[in-house]
């Protein structure tokens, strides 16, 4: 169990320790959920962004460019277990 010193603020700081735990970064989201008796649940935000990330995250840069049929043996493969 941590304890955390709330400032003059009403801020609370976490340890790297309790953002690492989280999965979290600098810059990344937090949710916190009021419980019921005085209890919160502190969990990390799904991340957010567009669907054209996920582009972005899939180009090969410098590679060849696959088809889409040389992408469904690939994935074929990989739903078989013959990576």
């Amino acid at each position: 169990m941590s304890t955390l010193t709330i400032t003059a603020k009403g801020q609370v700081t976490l340890r790297k320790d309790i953002l690492k735990h989280l999965g979290v970064r600098p810059g990344e989201k937090i949710v916190v959920d009021k419980l019921p008796d005085g209890r919160i649940e502190v969990k990390a935000a799904l991340p957010s962004g567009k669907i054209l990330d996920v582009f972005d995250f899939l180009d090969r840069k410098g590679g060849p460019s696959l088809s889409i049929e040389e992408m469904n043996a690939i994935a074929t493969r990989g739903w078989a277990g013959k990576q």
